[in-house]
């Protein structure tokens, strides 16, 4: 693909995950103004932010024209599945990301599995009767905190009680084993481009016990998977739901995040995503060499067949901070030390939940910072995450001890048995 003259790009989101998409933007050759709405503290030190919410359609929209932006990336699943890009797209502006209706692959668990069903993807049964051992799904959004694994009564009783506060429908699928891996696919609407798989962890406590949560760690590539391993994934899997969505007329454009369970029978979609993962592109941006506003620009152009992004050597694992009540609490003002001799330490320290105070930087969220450490190997990265994390305080702040432990330990990981 011809290098792109400059571009002027903005970025729409606040998290973690959008921290990290500006970190790599602004290392782009093709980027020559890089703005945010409503951005971060931490996104502030790569570009210019402005107080427009991720969800205000016509205020992004003003916004663009008035920045005159070459490029739209926007973050969130939430102003994704509410049509921000149908607004922004007709107006003449490129959009990294989908419309409205193809980002229904994650705003609607039922539209989902409908789709799966048709374009033949592998994933979990559906149950006309919630009984244990099953799976309850809240049908729409809900920060990563809508999936309920039910083993007992007590259990299922909990998540269907959870789901009706929720109001936004069920269902119940059948509860699948194995091991959860987080495949991510560039997407032009037909052509899907792969980066490293990753595994995060979605269990607010060690060894997978507690709630689910949006993310308290990550970690990328996953041992074991192969680029033969992961072309076989994108072919079962993401090839054909794009094919699917563009029968249906609803190309998609964006990222393509699969959610998968490699279970003994094969790999089977648990979930798809319309959007960067949370914390996994914390992990898997710091892998990608290149320049990845030029591979956004090319995908939200139709453009992206010849696109191949260069990967560096060695792994990278995320340790997630947060509040002490997260899942179901946050925390907002309590004052965030530690930060800058964290990244003395080597790390990358990426901000989810913060705000300033005057000069002061202070929690604002449930999740706080997502830690960033690199290394040769799985080890050599856990290692830096773990060190400079223990650097960083705040009231009552709360980290998982074991993210990638069992990889960096030497455990591989497999399609099939």
């Amino acid at each position: 693909m011809p290098r792109l003259a400059p571009v002027r790009v903005l970025l729409v989101g606040s998290g973690g995950r959008e921290h990290a998409l500006a970190w790599k933007l602004a290392q782009s050759p093709s980027v020559s103004d890089l703005h945010a709405a409503p951005g971060s503290p931490g996104i502030a030190r790569l570009g210019a932010c402005h107080p427009i919410r991720a969800e205000d359609a016509e205020g992004l929209l003003a916004l663009a024209h008035s920045l005159d932006v070459d490029l739209v990336v926007i973050g969130p699943e939430g102003p994704l599945v509410a049509g921000v890009a149908d607004v922004l797209r007709p107006a003449g502006i490129p959009v990294f990301g989908p419309s409205g209706a193809a980002a229904r692959i994650e705003g609607s668990k039922a539209f989902a599995k409908e789709v799966m069903v048709a374009s033949g993807v592998p994933t979990a049964a559906r149950h006309a009767i919630a009984r244990p051992p099953c799976v309850v799904k809240a049908d729409g959004l809900a920060s990563g905190k809508g999936v309920f694994v039910c083993h007992t009564e007590a259990e299922l009783g909990e998540a269907l009680a959870a789901v009706a506060a929720l109001q936004s429908g069920f269902l119940v699928e059948e509860l699948l084993e194995g091991d959860e891996v987080s495949l991510f696919a560039i997407c032009d609407g037909r052509t899907p481009v792969a980066l490293p798989p990753a595994q995060d962890y979605k269990r607010a406590f060690d060894g997978d016990a507690g709630p689910n949560t949006g993310g308290m760690g990550s970690y990328a590539p996953v041992p074991g998977l192969d680029q033969a391993d992961v072309e076989e994934l994108v072919a079962a899997i993401h090839r054909p739901l794009l094919a699917e969505l563009e029968r249906r007329d609803a190309p998609f454009v964006g990222l393509l995040y699969a959610g998968l369970m490699l279970t003994d029978d094969g790999p089977r979609v648990l979930e798809f995503n319309c959007r960067f993962g949370d914390p996994e592109t914390q992990s898997v941006l710091p892998l990608l060499e290149g320049d990845l506003a030029e591979a956004l620009a090319a995908a939200a152009l139709g453009e992206l067949s010849g696109v191949e992004p260069s990967l560096a050597p060695g792994a990278a694992v995320t340790v997630v901070l947060t509040a002490a009540g997260y899942p179901g609490g946050d925390d907002r003002g309590s004052a965030i030390m530690g930060v800058e001799e964290a990244e003395r330490e080597g790390a990358l320290v990426f901000h989810a939940g913060t705000a300033l105070q005057g000069d002061r930087l202070v929690t604002n969220g449930g999740r706080i910072l997502g830690v960033t450490g690199r290394g040769e190997t799985l080890a050599q990265a856990r290692e830096t995450a773990y060190r400079a994390a223990g650097r960083i305080s705040f009231e009552g702040a709360r980290r998982r001890e074991d993210v990638a432990l069992a990889a960096a330990g030497g455990r591989t990981y497999a399609l099939r048995p």
